[in-house]
């Protein structure tokens, strides 16, 4: 009987044959291929160098634009306003918006803000009333938090509302109010390194409204933003603590009134006319989604291929030199020889895509920003954890074709199953109009759904985009996606253990010849 150490030896060495190294020599060659051409066919299409998202106080890519009345604040005092109403402008439909038609986007917001400055990115609190969403707080950029329930649904279904928020230090409370009487409080958060003089004022904001058009059939999908601008008129304004000889001041956070309508229609920014101050902006006040760059996820185009090439190899080794129920093979697959397989072919699979990935991802990277392309940042953290579980993913799976392999009686078959149950739903989620359904579906109960742990984008309910797998995001967070594959794999490998003999349950037959030939 062979030990485990000299079992794994010899099929080690039964790996090893030429046909399997070019193999997965050419599995690892088709993502840096692949990664690469990507990345070289990518060039910034600006004529000077692009415009960059400012970043927030967690150095992560933000969206800041606002129209801002505002004024000083120091360490302790607040702002109290009744906010009138809300309108807004919406166009339609994208390329020539040859339509324009009142109304809110679901996300348009306008209310109150105490912020460190007026530079983009910078720290700040907001308690908002928006276009559909109720009354919320929202504080650094990722932060968000509803109001009471009573002023949820549209702005046509509330009455005026009273907000106020309070500055004690670096915390800001928020609260709200039906009649400027009776207060409830949102929340109280607290802002690290806010700055002795704050800006405290009025604000609006309104999100582009996403429109998705099919290009090319199933190839393809545009993304149009329609634009969109927001309104919000104040009266009883208060303040407490405001600095002494303070005055009021109009501006606004990031460029506005480039548009055509905000030139000839209705300008971004704050007037005053009978004690009533209405604000009027465009932009958003949140994470930046896609905008933010290009994600590193598309230098890992060619995985498909990869997955292709490393299923059907696992399946062929999985009774190489065995002859289970297949007369003239060779001696039998035993439980003890599949074990010492499932070791070689992960660990080999392992390594093929540390080595794939952990090249084709920082020098696709390098690549694009040589050509001048933004590129989302990632921590070094997430970047670890793409490379390392990418190749996991892909180890799992060349294991869960090896059990395949083992328990069904033809290659054929086995490589189909493994196909269709992984490179399928994985493909499929590359086509964009498939993508908000039947790749939705197919990655949340197939194997292909470990293959989330490559999503370096964070989903926002409160930042509009195009949340489908074929822009980068998959519809399990990485850990579930990771924990579904490897209960498939558990599950196949359960079942082929259980099928398999053990190694001296063969009368007759030496414990060397159980294990097979060496190739």
């Amino acid at each position: 009987m062979l030990t485990h150490n000299e079992l794994l030896r010899l099929e080690w060495t039964r790996f090893l044959r030429p046909a399997r190294l070019i193999a997965l020599v050419t599995a690892a060659l088709m993502v840096l291929a692949l990664g690469l051409l990507y990345a070289f066919g990518n060039h910034a299409s600006c004529s000077g160098p692009c415009p960059v998202d400012p970043t927030g106080p967690d150095g992560t890519a933000v969206s800041d634009q606002f129209a801002f009345m505002h004024r000083d604040l120091p360490r302790e005092g607040g702002i109290t306003v009744r906010m009138t109403s809300m309108t807004g402008t919406i166009t339609y439909p994208p390329p020539h918006h040859d339509q324009i038609v009142p109304g809110l986007v679901p996300w348009a917001k306008a209310g109150i803000i105490i912020k460190d400055g007026v530079r983009q990115g910078s720290s700040y609190a907001a308690l908002m009333v928006t276009g559909e969403h109720g009354v919320r707080m929202q504080y650094d950029y990722d932060r968000d938090i509803a109001g009471s329930s009573a002023n949820g649904g549209s702005v046509s279904e509330r009455a005026p509302v009273w907000l106020r928020l309070t500055r004690a230090g670096d915390t800001v409370t928020g609260y709200e109010s039906s009649d400027g009487e009776r207060w409830v409080e949102v929340a109280a958060v607290k802002l690290a390194g806010l700055s002795d003089t704050a800006q405290v004022g009025m604000f609006a904001t309104s999100p582009g409204d996403l429109t998705l058009r099919p290009v090319g059939g199933l190839g393809g999908v545009t993304e149009q933003v329609r634009f969109t601008q927001a309104a919000g008129s104040f009266d009883h304004i208060a303040l407490e603590g405001a600095a002494a000889g303070g005055s009021w001041r109009s501006g606004t956070v990031g460029e506005m009134n480039a548009t055509d309508w905000e030139k000839f229609h209705q300008a971004s920014g704050a007037v005053e006319k009978d004690g009533t101050v209405t604000v009027t902006g465009v932009g958003d006040i949140a994470p930046a989604a896609t905008s933010g760059g290009r994600p590193v996820e598309g230098m890992l185009s060619g995985l498909s291929l990869a997955l292709l090439i490393v299923l059907v190899v696992a399946v062929r080794f999985a009774r190489d030199g065995s002859g289970g129920r297949q007369p003239g093979d060779g001696a039998p697959l035993t439980r003890a020889v599949f074990v010492a397989r499932a070791v070689v072919v992960g660990a080999v699979t392992f390594v093929t895509g540390l080595l794939a990935v952990g090249i084709a991802i920082p020098v696709g990277v390098a690549i694009l920003k040589s050509n001048g392309v933004p590129v989302v940042g990632l921590s070094a953290l997430t970047g670890a954890r793409v490379v390392i579980g990418v190749s996991a993913a892909l180890a799992l799976t060349a294991v869960l074709a090896l059990a395949l392999g083992a328990v069904l009686r033809r290659r054929l078959l086995a490589v189909l199953v493994a196909v269709s149950a992984v490179v399928v739903p994985y493909a499929v989620s590359t086509v964009p109009l498939l993508s908000d359904g039947l790749a939705q579906w197919l990655l949340r109960v197939t194997p292909a759904a470990g293959f989330a742990v490559q999503q370096t984008l964070v989903e926002h309910p409160q930042v509009t985009a195009h949340y489908a797998p074929s822009a980068g995001y998959f519809p399990l967070p990485w850990w579930a996606g990771v924990a579904v594959l490897c209960a498939y794999t558990a599950a196949a490998l359960a079942v082929a253990l259980r099928r398999l003999p053990r190694s001296g349950e063969r009368a007759g037959a030496p414990a060397e010849a159980l294990v097979g030939e060496p190739a």
